[in-house]
């Protein structure tokens, strides 16, 4: 049975995405080749909904290994909370990646082409041994592009950026990004580095940090015993 409430709050985000000033067209690409799944869920600080978190990326990361396209991106839209300050929102963005990477950890490694070390400047976040950026959205965000309704993790595989650059085509699409959301937002993110050159950590819930901050995520794929993984 389809929620309605749930599809409202997805044909919400579809909106923000193709709203025309909106700096992504990555994202833009992949709304307009219907790649972009969305999933709703309760609170971003409960841990109720990551066993159907990680089912829903699961999926996602099937469905991705198996297309020929680029450009695919997953959506977890929290219903709550409604206005967090950068402050909750971060806490809560790592209180949740945490928490899934713990659970992935009981199945998987992690991907062995990115680094576990969020210190690192070959560090992404994973699940089921794939790589994601992973982006950060919520109402009370410092960036215009980041500011949706309603607080939203979007998970982009690291790969696909990877072979849009070995065909030539990132730093086309990294340059107009950058000069869409200077327009959009007024002014640079001041987090914006390339893959390789800090850690993409920075950049992931759209806060600006200096570099004596630290990342809280601590992964423990090496720490389990995978043998008996499915």
């Amino acid at each position: 049975m389809i929620d309605i409430q749930d599809t409202i709050y997805t044909k919400e985000y579809l909106s923000f995405i193709n709203k025309k000033e909106f700096p992504c067209v990555a994202a833009k690409t992949a709304l307009t080749w219907n790649q972009l799944h969305c999933l709703v869920v309760d609170h971003l600080a409960c841990p109720k909904d990551d066993a159907a978190i990680l089912d829903f990326i699961y999926q996602f990361v099937d469905d991705y290994r198996q297309s020929d396209n680029l450009y695919h991106s997953a959506a977890v839209i929290f219903k709550g909370p409604e206005a967090p300050n950068e402050a909750l929102f971060e806490e809560l963005f790592w209180q949740r990646l945490q928490a899934l990477s713990n659970l992935d950890a009981q199945r998987y490694h992690y991907d062995r082409r990115v680094v576990a070390d969020p210190a690192s400047p070959d560090f992404s976040f994973s699940l089921k041994e794939e790589a994601f950026f992973v982006i950060g959205l919520h109402p009370g965000s410092s960036r215009p592009a980041r500011q949706f309704s309603y607080p939203t993790l979007v998970f982009n595989a690291h790969a696909q950026f990877e072979q849009i650059r070995a065909n030539g085509r990132y730093e086309n699409l990294r340059d107009t990004i950058r000069t869409r959301d200077v327009a959009y937002s007024g002014s640079i993110n001041p987090m914006l580095q390339d893959f390789g050159e800090a850690s993409e950590a920075y950049q992931y819930t759209g806060k600006a940090y200096n570099e004596a901050w630290k990342c809280p995520f601590l992964s423990q794929h090496e720490s389990v015993n995978h043998h008996s993984a499915a």
